[in-house]
């Protein structure tokens, strides 16, 4: 079964575009979720993260938090893995 990712976003936002464009980098497909105009997604991105901020990244129904997260676990070497990427 493929990779799940799911990105709550909103229009603008940086660190957004960093996690989307890291994404991107590696071939990984996701579905966005815009929480600016949509109240209850937002409140489910709320409910199911814990945290108010965007972005908020699932891999797999996993939360992995936001672009910070997302970065760190790229740099441990941690987020292939996560992304069934094989070197």
């Amino acid at each position: 079964m493929p990779v799940q990712v799911v990105i709550f976003s909103k229009p603008l936002c940086p660190y957004c575009a960093a996690a989307k464009s890291l994404l991107h980098e590696k071939g990984v497909t996701y579905r966005e979720i815009d929480v600016s105009r949509n109240a209850a997604a937002r409140d489910e991105m709320i409910r199911r993260s814990g945290r108010v901020t965007v972005p908020q990244i699932f891999i797999n129904d996993r939360h992995v938090g936001g672009f910070d997260d997302l970065s760190q676990l790229d740099q441990q070497g941690e987020l292939d893995p996560l992304l069934d990427i094989r070197p």
